[in-house]
């Protein structure tokens, strides 16, 4: 999994920067490394929540604890194994699509369709198409406003002078 999230959240993130040469490859890696970690450590919490309890509920199993250890590390294989294959392939792929995925797999085949709580997946599956939606309406809006505070103006670099602070904060 760490190497499918190199391989490719990682990538996608940085690939741009670093293809443009306006960073190192070993500068991406720092930079890498410094986020992944942050967002792990501040974020993290609440994903592990929702990957713990929120996507099965494993009370159907609290008397055979070992079945969610052996489920958990066969969705961890199975996610690992299918971004190891896209990513050699250079298909597209996401880490966090295939985790989910790989642990509504392993509940309806280890525990039953009904283990899987299905109103957090729609909300999951719903955040996969509303997430691109928002950040193409926030790049839109953004890239208006510059067009129309910078670009469009008698003395643009003056004007990106003043503006550039805001647009950074």
């Amino acid at each position: 999994m760490t190497w499918g999230i190199g391989a490719n959240d990682v990538a996608n993130a940085l690939g741009t920067s670093v293809g443009s040469g306006a960073i190192t490859v070993r500068t991406a890696i720092i930079v890498a490394a410094i986020f992944e970690f942050a967002g792990a450590a501040l974020a993290g919490g609440s994903v592990t929540k929702t990957i713990r309890k929120g996507i099965i509920d494993p009370s159907t199993i609290a008397d055979r604890p070992e079945l969610l250890v052996f489920g958990m590390l066969a969705a961890l294989l199975a996610a690992g194994c299918w971004l190891a294959l896209a990513s050699f392939r250079g298909w597209p792929v996401s880490t966090t699509h295939s985790i989910v995925g790989a642990i509504v797999g392993f509940a309806i085949a280890g525990i039953g369709i009904e283990a899987v709580a299905w109103g957090k997946i729609s909300q999951i599956v719903a955040s996969w198409g509303v997430s691109p939606v928002l950040g193409g309406l926030v790049a839109f809006a953004l890239m208006m406003s510059i067009r129309r505070l910078i670009l469009q103006v008698e003395k643009p670099f003056e004007s990106a002078l003043r503006w550039a602070p805001f647009y950074l904060f």
